[in-house]
């Protein structure tokens, strides 16, 4: 196939800086239905092969007539601001120079606000209030996840950052003037690896990327009107 198209496999987390909203989108969907089809093969009470529709949209035990969609793993991530700063944070499987906003899976029983507070607290030891839904995203990594942004605000006077060493690698707060800047970096994300640049923001395709671009956008426009 390579060689009959010309091009090459790459890793989808790769593709994720040459593709445009629409590309993505298709292959967000293929990828997260063949990867459901593949592990959900048997059914999980009879223990008997289970067969997909025409669509691929479900898959059906024949025994018992069980239906099986496939489901998405809810995902908080937030972007945290004290108004003046935002705080960004990375792993160490991120690419080298990369922060991103905070984020975690949504446990059994949560609310989108209870798992922000939550995921906040255990990754940064800070208390957040004020908060607002942005958006939301279907995201391909891990497995399939529904990504629900939020902005929040730390609660005044907590600002100190305790770094859970064993989710982030770093956390930092971050000036307005940092991540317009960020923002504003030419080329493509493998390029800017090189430039030996302070900070590395999500590629456009991300939902965080949107999440800082606004945050940016609110700050310059407060205090022009100041």
């Amino acid at each position: 196939m390579e060689a009959e198209l010309g091009g090459s496999f790459i890793k989808l987390r790769q593709a994720l800086f040459q593709l445009n909203s629409m590309d993505s989108s298709l292959l967000f969907t293929a990828q997260a239905l063949l990867r459901w089809h593949n592990g959900h093969q048997f059914c999980s009470k009879s223990g008997q092969p289970t067969k997909k529709n025409m669509a691929g949209s479900k898959r059906v035990c024949l025994s018992n007539n069980i239906i099986y969609y496939p489901q998405m793993a809810p995902v908080v991530i937030t972007l945290v601001t004290d108004e003046a700063r935002c705080l960004l944070a990375r792993q160490s499987s991120f690419p080298k120079g990369l922060y991103s906003a905070l984020a975690g899976f949504c446990d059994i029983g949560e609310s989108v606000e209870e798992a922000v507070q939550r995921e906040v607290a255990e990754e940064v030891g800070l208390e957040v209030e004020n908060l607002q839904y942005f958006s939301s995203q279907h995201w391909p990594f891990p497995n399939s996840s529904l990504m629900i942004a939020c902005h929040a605000t730390v609660k005044p006077g907590q600002t100190e950052i305790q770094v859970n060493q064993r989710e982030l690698e770093a956390a930092a707060w971050f000036s307005l003037d940092e991540v317009a800047i960020a923002l504003m970096r030419k080329g493509s994300f493998l390029q800017q690896q090189s430039d030996a640049l302070p900070l590395l923001l999500p590629p456009k395709l991300a939902i965080a990327h949107h999440m800082i671009k606004k945050w940016v956008e609110r700050q310059t426009c407060s205090s022009l009107a100041a």
